[in-house]
């Protein structure tokens, strides 16, 4: 299969994350990849803003992990959520999940992906972010200790999972879902596009 219309075939592409969320939606849409997660930590980027901070850890991602590779498209991806301009992070453990859910609940608040696509082939590199509103429903104290005694809050930021188990604590949604899990598929694909490749050839490809 030619890419770029160079003759070259379909580069592989590279997961630059360990999350199993991210690998479950580019397998859902029929992605052939692997997985190499970055070691780029949070504290590692300074940002002035929610959009800056996921956008510059995906960049910083797609390119810690580019560095070793040749011939390989490498995706990276980087989500917070936001409640009134305050960025919830990855909870470090069940009081802080606790807190977390504390907060955002019976709130409207904002989930933001950065998405960095980098060609390790041409150099090319494209980044995007998506921004999706959440509501969560008020929740009793009880129904977060239970919550967050599943495990299922630990790793996640904002403490939450909406396609798992968290996903009954919310009650509406004001944009892309898959942004919320943590990879905006149509994002994705307009990024592609703009460092020209048309991954519906690969997507679609029997």
């Amino acid at each position: 299969m030619n890419f770029h219309g160079t003759g070259r075939r379909m580069p592989g592409f590279v997961l630059a994350s360990a999350s199993p969320a991210r690998a479950a939606l580019l397998r859902q849409i029929g992605l052939r990849f692997e997985v190499l997660p970055s070691r780029i930590r949070e504290d590692d980027i300074d940002s002035e803003g929610p959009i800056d901070k996921a956008v510059s850890l995906s960049q910083a991602k797609a390119q810690h992990v580019a560095g070793s590779l040749t011939d390989k498209v490498i995706i990276a991806a980087d989500t917070v959520v936001v409640l009134e301009e305050e960025i919830l992070g990855k909870p470090e453990n069940e009081d802080a999940a606790f807190g977390m859910l504390s907060l955002l609940s019976g709130c409207w608040h904002h989930v933001v992906t950065g998405v960095t696509v980098l060609d390790t082939y041409t150099g090319a590199s494209c980044s995007s972010h998506e921004v999706t509103g959440v509501r969560m429903k008020e929740l009793s104290p009880r129904a977060i200790k239970a919550y967050v005694e599943s495990g299922e809050p630990l790793g996640k930021a904002g403490a939450y999972a909406i396609q798992g188990r968290g996903g009954v604590f919310i009650e509406s949604i004001e944009g892309c879902y898959f942004n919320v899990v943590g990879l905006p598929l149509a994002k994705l694909v307009n990024i592609f596009y703009d460092i020209g490749i048309n991954i519906y050839d690969e997507l679609f490809r029997r």
